[in-house]
C-alpha cells in the first residue's frame, strides 16, 4: 500500500469510507467482510461521519476495527449534520454541538481518540472563531489529533487555516467531491491547499459508481446497484444518471483496456494521480470491489491515456468552483 502525507500523518492512498454503505445499503455482515477485506489489503485509513445511517455508520465500523491494535489505524470522522434529532442545537459547528459529538462518535467507534476530525461542511450561523477554538479543544483533550474539513471553498480554508495556526492546533486536510465528472476544487481549492499544506481526502471518486460504466444509457439499472437503492443511494446518483453522461463514460471503455484497467481503477487512478490529493475514499458494499479498487492505487496513467479521458468526456466534467458550497440554512 501506498502511503501519503496529512501533515505529518501517514495515510493509505486508498481510505476505505462507509458512507451509503454500513448501517443502510448493505447488511451489517457483508460490511465487517468489505472492512476485514480492506484491512487485508492493506488500507489502514477509514473515514466515516456520525451522521451517516443516522449513527449506524460510525457503530458498525467501530465493531469492524474492534481487536485491531489502535496504533496500526487512522480512523476519521466529522461533525456538523443532525443525526435525527429535532433540537437547534443538534446541528452546525456551534461549541455544543462539536463537544457533544466528538464524545458519541468516540462511544460509537469504540476508542479514546480519532486521528482526524473534520468539520462536515462550513457553519454560517456560528462565529469561526467559535467552531475553530471548540476543535481547539478537542485536541488538547486528547480527542482528536488533527482537524479536517469538508466542501470549503478556498476562503473558508484560509480563514479556518489562519485561526488554527493562532491556536496551534493542526488542520491538515480538506475532504472535496472529485472525480472525472467533478472537477470543481481544481481551480481554487487545490492551489490554496497546497499553499497551506493542507491534502485532499476526495470522495466519491468513481462518480457514486457512474464512472464503472455499469449503468448504460437506455437500460435498466442493475438490480441491487445504489441507482436502485432507496435507502439514499439513488437520489445521491440521480444526477449522473442522464444519456448524455452514461454514452460519454461508454468512450472510457477502450481508454481503460487500452491501460490494462477496470473503469473502476481508471477512475481511481486518475484522482491519484491529480496534484494535491492524498487519498481516494472508496466504499464497497462486497469485499471483491475492495480488491479491485485497491489496485489503482500506485498506477501512472501516461499523458496519452490522460489525453484520451479529456476527449471521451469532453465538456461535460463539472468545473465551476462556485459549486463548492454548503447549506445556507440550518434544516431541522
Amino acid at each position: 500500500m501506498e502511503y501519503r502525507n496529512l501533515g505529518g500523518l501517514k495515510i493509505s492512498a486508498i481510505t476505505y469510507g462507509n458512507w451509503l454503505t454500513h448501517g443502510s445499503q448493505v447488511e451489517e455482515d457483508a460490511a465487517l467482510a468489505c472492512v476485514r477485506q480492506a484491512l487485508d489489503e492493506g488500507i489502514t485509513t477509514f473515514d466515516t461521519a456520525d451522521t451517516y445511517a443516522d449513527t449506524a455508520a460510525e457503530s458498525v465500523l467501530g465493531k469492524a476495527l474492534m481487536g485491531e491494535r489502535r496504533e496500526g489505524l487512522e480512523i476519521f470522522t466529522k461533525v456538523y449534520f443532525p443525526m435525527g434529532q429535532p433540537g437547534p442545537n443538534d446541528h452546525g459547528l456551534s461549541r455544543k454541538h462539536i463537544l457533544e459529538s466528538i464524545d458519541g462518535s468516540l462511544r460509537r467507534l469504540g476508542t479514546d481518540y480519532v486521528d482526524l476530525y473534520q468539520a462536515h461542511r462550513y457553519d454560517y450561523d456560528t462565529p469561526l472563531e467559535e467552531t475553530m477554538e471548540a476543535f481547539a479543544d478537542v485536541v488538547r483533550s486528547g480527542k482528536a489529533l488533527y482537524i479536517g474539513v469538508s466542501e470549503w471553498t478556498a476562503d473558508e480554508i484560509r480563514r479556518g487555516h489562519a485561526l488554527a495556526r493562532e491556536l496551534h492546533i493542526p488542520l491538515v486536510s480538506n475532504q472535496p467531491q472529485y472525480s472525472m465528472l467533478w472537477r470543481v476544487i481544481e481551480a481554487e481549492v487545490v492551489p490554496t491547499s497546497q499553499e497551506l499544506g493542507i491534502g485532499q481526502i476526495v470522495w466519491s471518486p468513481i462518480g457514486q459508481g457512474v464512472l464503472t460504466g455499469k449503468y448504460k444509457p437506455g437500460q435498466d439499472w442493475p438490480a441491487g446497484s445504489r441507482a436502485t437503492d432507496e435507502k439514499g443511494g439513488a437520489d445521491m446518483i440521480s444526477r449522473w444518471l442522464e444519456d448524455d453522461v452514461l454514452t460519454a463514460v461508454q468512450r472510457l471503455v477502450p481508454v481503460a483496456e487500452e491501460a490494462g484497467l477496470s473503469m473502476a481503477q481508471l477512475a481511481v487512478a486518475w484522482v491519484l494521480q491529480n496534484p494535491g490529493v492524498s487519498a481516494a475514499i472508496i466504499g464497497a458494499s462486497r469485499p471483491e470491489q475492495v480488491t479491485e479498487n485497491v489496485k489503482a492505487q500506485g498506477v501512472k496513467l501516461d499523458d496519452a491515456t490522460l489525453k484520451a479521458i479529456d476527449e471521451a468526456l469532453g465538456d461535460l466534467p463539472e468545473t465551476d468552483p462556485a459549486k463548492t458550497r454548503s447549506p445556507r440554512r440550518r434544516s431541522f
